[in-house]
């Protein structure tokens, strides 16, 4: 017989539990005697299960009626030291499950805390780019308003005409930089299809000068818009023209104009 065969099979343990069937307890009982490494294999076992369970003494049934027996038997139990047995290597299993759960806890943790992180410093770099904007925000609307109070600028204010009564813009001139700031805040957003054009005009004759459409006037936020004038200006007028612009101005869609007043 194998006797390490025998033993890794898992007998031994369902004998000291009492799980088997008398018939297999009394064939173990006759290799016990046969077998002092399985009589030795036993005690072990008796011993791990004590420790293991920590009761005051062994649930032994079947290790009782083992010492029973072969006392009647005039056959003498050594007592041995416990060795290393499959309870302990159940228990081994058990420690190993244990830490690979442990594992897996632990990379999730890590996981999630790196996902925290990367989710924290995503946040960091959003706040830092909005703090840099509102920056740059204020030093344009610090310049802005160096420029409109500047002593040199001409400020021209543009009243509504016709049924465009209610809108109303200004523009502030800088004929040192030819340059006009254009506050559009008083005109509705462009329909759809539709833009608004810039125009310088010369009064005698009536000669208009195209400075370009305002393509991202619904989008921008603060309705000022810096444009280029190098023309002798008399007035300032805004139509309302279809994307792209026109060569002159529609008159009919004339929402406001504004005279130069070169005294002030």
């Amino acid at each position: 017989m194998d006797i390490n065969a025998y033993i890794e099979s898992g007998i031994l343990e369902l004998y000291v539990a009492g799980k088997l069937p008398e018939t297999e307890n009394e064939e173990i009982y006759q290799r016990l005697k046969q077998h002092p490494e399985l009589l030795q294999e036993v005690e072990a076992i008796e011993s791990a299960v004590v420790k293991l369970t920590a009761a005051a003494s062994p649930r032994a049934k079947g290790y009782a009626s083992i010492k029973a027996r072969l006392n009647a038997e005039d056959s003498k139990v050594v007592e041995l030291q416990p060795r290393k047995t499959n309870w302990i290597s159940y228990t081994g299993w058990a420690a190993s499950i244990l830490l690979a759960a442990g594992l897996v806890w632990t990379l999730n943790q890590n996981s999630d805390l790196e996902q925290e992180l990367q989710t924290a410093d995503i946040e960091n770099q959003y706040l830092e780019t909005q703090i840099e904007d509102a920056r740059t925000d204020l030093a344009a609307t610090k310049n802005l308003l160096d420029v409109i109070r500047d002593r040199e600028i001409i400020a021209v204010p543009l009243g509504g005409q016709g049924e465009f009564a209610t809108s109303f813009a200004k523009v502030y001139w800088n004929k040192a930089n030819n340059t006009i700031y254009l506050d559009g805040e008083g005109l509705p957003s462009a329909p759809e299809g539709k833009v608004w054009q810039v125009w310088s005009l010369t009064l005698n004759p009536l000669t208009p000068t195209s400075l370009g459409t305002i393509d991202d006037f619904n989008t921008d936020d603060n309705k000022i818009f810096t444009i280029a004038n190098t023309n002798e200006s008399q007035a300032f007028g805004i139509t309302l023209e279809p994307e792209g612009g026109s060569v002159s101005p529609t008159m009919e869609q004339l929402y406001t104009l504004g005279v130069v007043n070169t005294e002030s």
